[in-house]
C-alpha cells in the first residue's frame, strides 16, 4: 500500500511499527481550509476465511443468481440479497465460494486509493490538506488503539466503510465488553454429594436464563440494544463467558448489564460456596455525540453525495466503525458508503458502479470543504 501510494506521487506514505499507513495529498490552494482524513481498514472479519481469496468480476450483471465456482453451495440470489436488484448492468466482484471477499473494508482501500490518484493527477481541484489513514485490527475492536493523532494532524475525517449506494452513517452503537468469571467448588465426583459445585454447569445456567425473545441478536433490530455471549471457556473449577453488549445510549449499556448481573446472581444463589466476578470494560460510545456538535462534517458529506448524483440516506449502525473511538479521539469522523455488502460471509460482494460513486464522493467532499473555507 505505502509503495502503491509512493507510485501515485504522494511522497511522505510510510508505515509505522504498529501497521498503520499515512499518507498526505498536499494542499493546492491559498485558502486555510481545514485538513480532512479518510480512512479505511486494511482487516477482515475472523468470522470467515479471509486466506488466499480469488476475486471473481461478473461483468454486466443481469440478474441471475451467482454459483460461485470453488463452493457450488455458495449461491448469491437476488431471492436473499434483494440488494442485487439495485445492479442490474454493473459489475459485480465476489470471491469464488471458500473465503469471504474482504470488501469490508478492501472497497474503502480501494477506492481511497482512487481518488488519491485522481486528485494527484488533476490539480485543478482545490482541495486543503488531505490525509489518509489505513489501520489495522478494526474487526477485533482495536482498528486505532495506536493511532498517533497528532501525527494524522486531521481536523475532520470520514471513514469508508458502510454499505449500499449513498449510505452516511452519523450514529453506532454505544459498546461495552464484559467477562463474567466464575468459582466453583471441585471435588472428586465420587464423593461429590453435597459439595460439587461446577462452574461449567453455572455458566451453562446464565446462559439458559438470557431471554430468548428481546435483548439478543436475533431477536432485535433498529435501535434496540443486545447482550450477545461470544465465548465460552472453563474446567470443572472455574469457567469464563465474555459477553458484548450493545445500545444507542450509555444508560441503555448500564440498563442490559445491570439485567445480566442480576441474572449472573440469581444463578450463584444456588450455590452457596461458588462465587462470581463481573467485569465491565468500555469498548466504544455512539459518535452522534460528538458529530452533532459539527454538523457541516455530516452536511458536507450528504452535499457531496448529491452532487455526485445519489439520494442520502442516513441511517444508524448496527455496530461501530474506526470512526466511532476516532471521533472521540477529537476527529469528529462520520462512516460513508463503499458498496460492501453481505460482509463477514462468504456471500460477500460489491458493485463496482457503487465504488466508482464512492470515489466521486470523496473527490467532491474535498472540493466542498475547499469552496466553504
Amino acid at each position: 500500500m505505502v509503495e502503491e501510494l509512493k507510485g501515485i506521487g504522494i511522497e511522505d506514505a510510510h508505515m509505522d511499527e504498529f501497521g498503520y499507513v499515512y499518507a498526505t495529498i498536499p494542499s493546492n490552494t491559498d485558502k486555510k481550509v481545514p485538513t480532512i482524513c479518510f480512512c479505511s481498514h486494511m482487516d477482515t472479519a475472523p468470522d470467515c476465511s479471509g486466506k488466499d481469496v480469488k476475486p471473481i468480476i461478473h461483468e454486466n450483471y443481469r440478474g441471475q443468481d451467482l454459483v460461485l465456482p470453488d463452493d457450488n453451495s455458495i449461491v448469491i440470489s437476488p431471492d436473499n440479497h434483494p440488494y442485487l436488484n439495485e445492479l442490474i448492468g454493473s459489475d459485480i466482484i465476489t470471491a469464488s465460494g471458500t473465503t469471504l471477499l474482504g470488501a469490508d473494508d478492501k472497497a474503502g482501500v480501494a477506492e481511497i486509493m482512487d481518488a488519491a490518484d485522481f486528485l494527484m493527477k488533476h490539480p485543478e481541484i482545490k482541495h486543503g490538506n488531505i490525509r489518509i489513514l489505513f489501520t489495522p485490527d478494526e474487526e477485533i475492536g482495536r482498528g486505532v488503539d495506536k493511532v498517533d493523532m497528532d501525527k494524522l494532524g486531521a481536523d475532520f475525517g470520514y471513514t469508508m466503510d458502510s454499505g449500499p449506494l449513498g449510505y452516511i452513517e452519523d450514529e453506532t452503537f454505544s459498546a461495552d465488553g464484559v467477562k463474567v468469571r466464575i468459582q466453583g467448588v471441585s471435588v472428586h465426583p465420587g464423593y461429590a454429594k453435597g459439595q460439587m459445585e461446577n462452574a461449567m454447569k453455572i455458566a451453562g445456567e446464565i446462559l439458559a436464563r438470557l431471554p430468548k425473545d428481546r435483548i439478543c441478536p436475533e431477536t432485535t433490530e433498529d435501535k434496540e440494544g443486545f447482550v450477545h455471549p461470544v465465548r465460552l471457556t472453563g474446567v470443572l473449577e472455574s469457567a469464563e463467558i465474555s459477553f458484548i453488549i450493545r445500545d444507542f445510549t450509555t444508560r441503555g449499556l448500564h440498563d442490559l448489564e445491570t439485567e445480566l448481573e442480576n441474572i449472573v446472581k440469581n444463578v450463584l444463589s444456588a450455590y452457596p460456596n461458588s462465587s462470581y466476578e463481573f467485569e465491565v470494560t468500555e469498548q466504544y460510545r455512539n459518535m452522534k455525540e460528538i458529530l452533532d456538535q459539527h454538523p457541516q462534517v455530516m452536511a458536507f458529506a450528504k452535499e457531496a453525495i448529491v452532487r455526485a448524483g445519489m439520494e442520502p440516506v442516513t441511517k444508524p449502525i448496527r455496530g461501530g466503525t474506526d470512526g466511532s473511538r476516532l471521533s472521540f479521539m477529537g476527529m469528529p469522523c462520520p462512516n460513508i458508503f463503499t458498496g460492501e455488502m453481505a460482509f463477514h460471509s462468504k456471500q460477500e460482494y460489491v458493485g463496482v458502479r457503487d465504488m466508482k460513486k464512492a470515489v466521486e464522493t470523496i473527490i467532491h467532499i474535498c472540493r466542498i470543504w475547499e469552496e466553504k473555507s
